[in-house]
């Protein structure tokens, strides 16, 4: 026999034990991450209350853990909530602070903080990656240029179609065209209707069942949007989250179709939301002051204190932070709004005292404000307005109505588990050790056995 007619027959004799020892090789049980922003704890905990059919998301709550409420970062928004809640670490640490840059002369057009580049410690794709796992996210914030194996990455500017062009250039190279090619165009820039989100969902099922990753990350902003419009608890957000529980279904099913029945399933929002009607206008004070000198146009022309916005909360941010006199200026300005009940200011935090908080790290004070007062963006006229109804949040994390949602069940996790309330700093860690890696900087892992 010839050499090579020997080694195809070995080969043909040991291939009857390999693909055996392949059968009864387990398949790797994903991990995947559900964001549904705004999600209230109790939409899902009191859904006969409310008269919800949501049966996915109840599914979670009696097949797995979940927490009855989690106590939120400052301040209580999209972006630093999403960042603390891969990398188990608070916004001062991470680096996504807020939402958007400090922008007082507004250069940055509206951008969000929407690069990776800006998180300053390991996300959990970072340590997946280390341990040569498949990353796979469709929409996660602050992913442009993550180090995700499979990204969809979320950007927006233009809002329209254009949009995909941009995330066809920030996402991973060659990903989003192959996808359309099997399941047509992907939503429009910044859309998040439920028919986006829906969208989106088909996006999803295509990275689970095509690049079959054991870590996958998904964002849906639809619920957040509305609660924006319409408030929370109105019939609108509602009937939006019942849309959203079929969602929820589908991803798990296509994540159970790849680890063959079995998948962890893990449903988190970033924070809560309260219902407001009036608007406070921190930087018309600080105008009225003399910190803020704007142009002809009414746009900043130049200041020595400016406050940056986070919803129901913001920073104080002095232009120089020798400035005794901004300092001392700015701080009796808000000092008076918080001895006002009607100013909707309930607390002003000097960041140099023992009562420094975790938020706003750049501030010289945090200011907190109270339901249903909100943050307004006029820099001149009335300091406290009337404002349409609707919905917000950005307040404290100590404020209840803030409390976001977690939702977990799968292999080795207790059924009916009740956590109690959470730290959204332990979200994180737990997720890594189900997935058998570590988080150096973070803290400790739930226990949901």
């Amino acid at each position: 026999m010839t050499r090579t007619t020997v080694a195809i027959l070995l080969v043909m004799l040991a291939a009857p034990a390999w693909f055996a020892s392949q059968a009864r090789k387990p398949t790797a049980i994903p991990v995947v991450l559900i964001s549904i922003d705004g999600l209230k704890p109790d939409y899902v905990l009191q859904a006969d209350k409310h008269g919800l059919k949501i049966p996915n998301l109840r599914r979670l709550v009696t097949e797995g853990a979940h927490a009855t409420g989690v106590t939120g970062v400052l301040p209580t928004v999209t972006y630093p909530s999403h960042t603390t809640m891969v990398t188990g670490v608070a916004p001062a640490k991470h680096g996504i602070v807020a939402n958007s840059p400090f922008d007082p002369f507004s250069k940055n057009m509206g951008g969000w903080y929407w690069y990776a580049e800006d998180i300053k410690v390991p996300a959990l794709w970072d340590v997946a990656a280390k341990a040569g796992m498949t990353t796979t996210s469709v929409d996660w914030p602050a992913t442009v240029g993550a180090k995700i194996t499979f990204n969809i990455a979320q950007y927006w500017r233009a809002e329209n179609a254009e949009d995909r062009k941009l995330i066809r250039a920030l996402s991973t190279e060659g990903l989003l065209t192959e996808a359309e090619r099997a399941l047509g165009p992907y939503t429009d820039g910044n859309d998040y209707s439920i028919a986006g989100d829906e969208r989106r969902t088909a996006f999803n099922v295509y990275l689970l069942e095509k690049k079959k990753p054991r870590f996958h990350l998904s964002y849906f902003g639809s619920l957040d949007e509305e609660e924006h419009k319409s408030g929370p608890y109105s019939a609108e957000t509602f009937a939006v989250l019942e849309r959203l529980d079929a969602i929820i279904g589908t991803v798990r099913a296509a994540a159970e179709k790849i680890g063959g029945g079995r998948a962890i399933v893990c449903v988190v929002s970033d924070h809560g939301f309260a219902r407001s009607d009036k608007e406070v206008n921190l930087n018309a004070a600080l105008h009225d002051a003399g910190l803020i000198e704007l142009n002809e146009q009414g746009k900043v022309k130049s200041w020595r204190a400016f406050a940056w916005y986070g919803g129901g909360s913001a920073g104080v941010v002095l232009r120089d932070s020798s400035d005794t006199e901004a300092r001392s200026k700015a701080g009796e300005v808000m000092r008076r709004l918080a001895s006002d009940s009607s100013s909707g200011v309930t607390n002003v935090i000097d960041q140099s005292s023992s009562q420094r908080v975790a938020g706003f790290p750049d501030a010289a004070f945090v200011v907190a404000v109270r339901p249903p007062y909100r943050l307004g963006t006029m820099l001149q006229g009335p300091v406290t307005t009337q404002a349409r109804v609707s919905g917000t949040h950005g307040y404290m994390p100590d404020v209840r109505d803030m409390d976001s949602s977690f939702f977990i069940a799968g292999p080795g996790i207790k059924a009916g588990r009740d956590l109690g309330q959470i730290d959204m700093l332990d979200i994180a860690p737990t997720l890594a050790a189900l997935m058998g890696v570590s988080l150096p900087s973070a803290h400790a892992s739930l226990s949901l056995r």
